[in-house]
């Protein structure tokens, strides 16, 4: 029996198909996980849904229409992830599906066969459809093409013919078949199975009573901030009761910022690099790897797989020639042609890379009589601040971080951030701090400490500009020299110096798992227009502060190597 994820993955790896990295990602993680029993593989189910799709779903439109929907690899593929994979219980594995995918790929018509299938097959009596989108106008896209799909199949054809031949031949009324799908004003209906496909525009008045077997989430790059974050957790939670029950959105990238698109982006890129334990979270993202190669032809057939099928090569050639003539066109076509969002955060660095940073317990004695430079993040007064010193040493960069938090706050942060703070405390990286607020004198503290019992020397110490002036003073007066930090896009070349070095093995945290979880919890938020990413928390909730720190260090490192490169080395 065909398994086509495995075909498709076999022809990324041998190069006959071009995906990105993401896309290889996700492969790499299904097939591995088949083959050590993380996940079940159920052919059969898979290919009869291929099969049936292909059989009853059909092309609306374009010169295709009406002919029937020939599945390309990459979509068996898919199809094969979303009905195949299944849990100890036979359930659908996955129920939530994101499809990140270029404008013209055919992203609607393969949603409607999907809902088709589920609509009229997988998803059983009393099966709800719901197509979601920010308008009306938008959710008819997938509901008509479900609909003329429904016209053109041929057991459906002749349901309708027998019903009318039974007319013209009696006179009379005939009643129509049970089987018979119906369009009625506010949806599609068939009464054998008592189920529906209904479209819907979003809205915060309407925000329950749903019980989905499937939602096809549209165009979610365009559900804007708290609405769509809300309308996608109330149609996520509607189908709590349905075992099978399946999210599925399609969208291309957009230029909504803090929305439900970049809520799944970085819970599928967090997933994907191994740095989340999401087990329901199927992500397809289509794009591609390099921004500096945006116009070259190979480079987006990894954000337009159907690439001369649904995608002429001229069109898209056509589109590249506008775009390098216009610098408003160059920014539409990398979002909608690449699937690089204006403004989009993704998780930095894959768990295995934070884990080369691991070793045992640095021990600051160890390092006595050496050169270092000093990065602070200060944070608010209320939450927690972080300080760190970059000791080079026989090529490796050694990193010391040290944190605070106020005492009368820690066991409220421990609660609110799932954080041992305790326990880190009892390790020596965490130190209370003042009563309600941190005192930075602590801080201070901690430098001067280095320099006089460990006589570890901070050449130059990098702070972000929102630092309490009195602490860069006080530091200033003891001789430390202090730089201030930017911490925009302008850090973005020192942060992928600090990637490159971390993935070599280069830099060393020791066994500090606070700072291992703050490098977790970056990442990194695109501008399409500049070119340049910036570092953000990977969640709201999260805390990147030992990072900030460190790259402020870093920054300091980078502008005054010429001068300080000598002795910054510890060479002896």
């Amino acid at each position: 029996m065909d398994n086509y994820i495995l075909a498709y993955y076999q022809d990324i790896k041998d190069g006959t198909q071009i995906a990105g990295k993401w896309i290889l990602m996700i492969y790499e993680r299904i097939v591995h996980g088949i083959e050590e029993g993380e996940y079940l593989y159920d052919a059969k189910k898979a290919n009869k849904a291929i099969k049936w799709i292909e059989k009853h779903c059909f092309h609306v439109e374009g010169v295709l229409a009406p002919g029937k929907l020939k599945l390309e690899l990459w979509q068996k593929a898919l199809i094969a992830c979303i009905f195949g994979i299944c849990d100890k219980d036979g359930n659908r594995q996955f129920r939530e599906v994101l499809l990140v995918i270029a404008r013209k790929n055919g992203k609607s018509l393969l949603a409607a066969a999907i809902a088709n299938y589920v609509f009229r097959v997988e998803g059983g009596f009393g099966c709800r459809v719901y197509n979601v989108a920010t308008k009306l106008e938008q959710a008819d896209i997938v509901y008509e093409s479900i609909w003329a799909m429904v016209q053109l199949d041929p057991e459906q054809r002749k349901l309708r013919e027998d019903i009318q031949a039974a007319r013209e031949a009696t006179h009379q009324r005939v009643e129509e078949a049970d089987e018979l799908i119906k369009k009625r004003r506010s949806d599609l209906y068939v009464a054998s199975t008592n189920s529906t496909v209904k479209k819907i525009a979003f809205s915060a008045k309407k925000s329950d009573g749903f019980n989905p077997s499937l939602c096809i989430c549209d165009e979610i790059a365009s559900w804007q901030g708290d609405g769509g974050l809300k309308q996608y957790e109330v149609m996520k939670s509607g189908m709590g009761a349905r075992p099978e029950g399946l999210m599925l959105s399609c969208t291309t990238s957009g230029y909504q910022n803090d929305s439900i698109y970049d809520e799944l982006v970085k819970r599928a890129t967090r997933f994907l690099l191994g740095e989340s334990k999401e087990t329901k979270l199927l992500p397809f993202l289509y794009m591609i790897d390099d921004i500096e190669k945006w116009n070259d032809i190979n480079e987006l057939r990894k954000s337009n797989p159907n690439l001369g099928v649904s995608v002429p090569v001229d069109y898209l050639l056509e589109e590249i020639a506008i775009a390098e003539g216009s610098l408003s066109k160059k920014v539409e076509f990398i979002t909608k042609y690449c699937c690089l969002k204006q403004n989009s955060s993704t998780a930095w660095l894959p768990t295995q890379t934070v884990a080369k940073c691991m070793s045992e317990d640095l021990k600051l004695e160890d390092f006595s009589h050496n050169y270092a430079v000093g990065g602070i993040d200060l944070s608010q007064t209320t939450d927690l601040t972080a300080a760190c010193v970059v000791i080079e040493k026989d090529g490796r960069l050694n990193v010391f971080s040290k944190f605070w938090l106020p005492s009368e706050r820690i066991d409220e942060a421990a609660e609110r951030d799932g954080v041992p703070y305790r326990i880190y405390i009892e390790r020596g990286l965490l130190e209370p701090s003042g009563d309600n607020f941190v005192d930075y004198r602590d801080c201070y503290n901690w430098f001067v400490e280095l320099v006089e019992k460990y006589e570890i020397l901070p050449l130059v110490v990098g702070y972000d500009r929102y630092s309490a002036q009195y602490l860069v003073q006080d530091m200033t007066a003891y001789g430390f020299r202090m730089d201030s930090v930017y911490q925009g896009d302008n850090l973005w070349g020192t942060l992928q110096i600090m990637e490159g070095l971390m993935r070599d093995g280069k830099v060393c945290i020791g066994d500090n798992d606070l700072m291992k979880a703050h490098l977790l919890n970056s990442a990194i938020k695109m501008s399409v227009e500049r070119g340049r990413g910036r570092l953000v928390k990977v969640s709201p909730t999260a805390h990147i502060d030992g990072t900030a720190a460190f790259a402020d260090a870093m920054v300091c490192r980078e502008k005054w190597y010429s001068e300080i490169g000598i002795q910054l080395k510890n060479e002896r």
